[in-house]
């Protein structure tokens, strides 16, 4: 669908950011909703759509601004888009990027540092619906831009309007929108924006592409919304699998049946190996296609003469287990078993009295106590475990492996407890610890959502 010149010019109504909005829910009956704040017209115009709508049902929006540090101006930009929100009764709050700043990557670095800094905030709100407010030619550039890495079809297949976190959702809803209506919007609720100059320096590949003018163009869209109905059909294929032929465990492994990785067809076998060594590895990117590709071949063959993978073999040269992504793949009587490589394991983290934090990228550690105390993995210490008057029971059949990965909580090189398999005093409620395995991406999660030019979100 080409939009026509007039259309590419007209505001966006309420009525029909409540139809974008109703695609994307539900939501609560009084939503809260925080909203990524740059100064930009794009995202101007989301929050004052996004505030009007929240009003209208009795909620809130909260408006959040990362200031990256980055350019002498950005604390008095950040102040400015303050005193705009201020100006409409719309709550504010600048998030900034402390520290030391990379001398390379320095875009990935700061969209990282960012998405931390609004998840961050947004947990400590109790806010469930992250809006963020890219826009159709920033789709059409992030298209074009993997291309020219030779992305499959995850990558052609661009943003999702919809991706679920843990506790958090990302909600794109102007994703099939022009810039120009966004700007027509901004005007009509007489906003003024910033511009930013790095957006169209330059230095950087998106900058480039903005001033060729290439996102503009109907065909990257077109690939992005071809691409998008092939991964959605893989994640809903995946996901079949997943449900009925594979387990995570809450002390962060997992199990699959032999099946699983070798009757569907490639695409979906791959997809399933993805998710759950992305999952049990707890990292947020996935591994490197090649050596995916080649782990694959030899679970589906379940032979590994000749793979080359560099796996561990037995005299007789079956298959013993391979390392990937920060994970060990061992075979099982039934099939494979994924499990936390412990040399890849994260290092100590300190976690303050009443604090919570995300240790190793896959377990979420709140600690009650008066005192802080430091999390890690258990590794070769289970002997040492204290027993106390309530030792508790391991669950059975745990293996070796995972329990050398499991959280353990420790004061001055003592170990307090490790929640997953003893705790501490007579009764379970008062262990001062809870722990959760919460991996960056859930391993049968949501299907990728496709966005068509009528607004409709499948």
């Amino acid at each position: 669908m080409r939009l026509t010149e007039p259309q590419q010019g007209a505001p966006v109504a309420a009525d029909e950011f409540a139809a974008r909005m109703a695609a994307l829910g539900p939501f609560e009956a009084r939503p809260a909703l925080a909203v990524a704040v740059s100064g930009g017209r794009d995202s101007l115009a989301l929050v004052l759509l996004a505030d009007a709508w929240a009003r209208a049902r009795g909620g809130r929006v909260l408006a959040l601004t990362v200031d990256h540090a980055l350019r002498p101006e950005s604390a008095a930009e950040a102040a400015q888009v303050g005193a705009w929100m201020a100006a409409r009764g719309i709550r504010h709050a600048v998030l900034r990027w402390e520290g030391q700043k990379p001398s390379g990557g320095v875009q990935q670095a700061a969209r990282s540092a960012r998405y931390a800094l609004l998840e961050a905030r947004c947990r400590a709100e109790g806010v469930l619906h992250l809006l963020l407010g890219h826009q159709r030619e920033d789709q059409a550039e992030t298209v074009l831009l993997r291309a020219g890495r030779s992305s499959g079809p995850d990558g052609l297949a661009g943003m999702a309007a919809v991706r679920e976190l843990p506790g958090l959702r990302l909600l794109r809803p102007l994703l099939d929108l022009p810039r120009a209506r966004l700007a027509a919007t901004c005007a009509a609720y007489g906003q003024p924006w910033l511009d930013d100059p790095s957006n169209l320096s330059d230095r950087f590949a998106r900058g480039r592409l903005r001033q060729a003018g290439a996102g503009g163009t109907e065909e990257p869209w077109q690939r992005a919304l071809a691409a998008g109905q092939i991964r959605a059909a893989l994640d809903d294929a995946a996901a079949a699998v997943l449900a009925g032929q594979a387990v995570l465990y809450p002390e962060g492994w997992g199990e699959v049946a032999a099946a699983a990785l070798r009757d569907p067809p490639e695409a979906v076998a791959r997809r399933v190996l993805l998710r759950l060594l992305q999952a049990v590895g707890g990292a947020a990117l996935p591994p490197r296609g090649e050596r995916l590709d080649r782990l694959l071949a030899v679970l589906r063959r379940g032979d590994p003469a000749g793979s080359g993978i560099g796996g561990d073999k037995d005299g007789a040269g079956r298959f013993r287990g391979a390392t990937l992504h920060g994970c060990l793949v061992v075979p099982t009587r039934a099939g494979w078993r994924i499990l936390r490589e412990p040399r890849a394991v994260a290092g100590p983290m300190e976690v303050p009295p009443g604090g919570s934090v995300l240790w190793d990228g896959r377990f979420r550690i709140a600690w009650n106590g008066a005192e802080s105390v430091t999390v890690a993995a258990l590794g070769g210490e289970t002997a040492a475990l204290p027993r106390g008057e309530a030792p508790g029971v391991p669950a059975p059949g745990l293996p070796g492996l995972v329990r050398r990965t499991l959280p353990a909580l420790r004061r001055d090189g003592r170990v307090l407890c490790v929640p997953h398999l003893w705790g501490i005093g007579p009764d379970a409620d008062s262990v001062p610890c809870r722990v959760r395995f919460l991996p960056p991406e859930a391993a049968s999660g949501p299907r990728f959502s496709v966005v068509w030019a009528d607004t409709r979100i499948i």
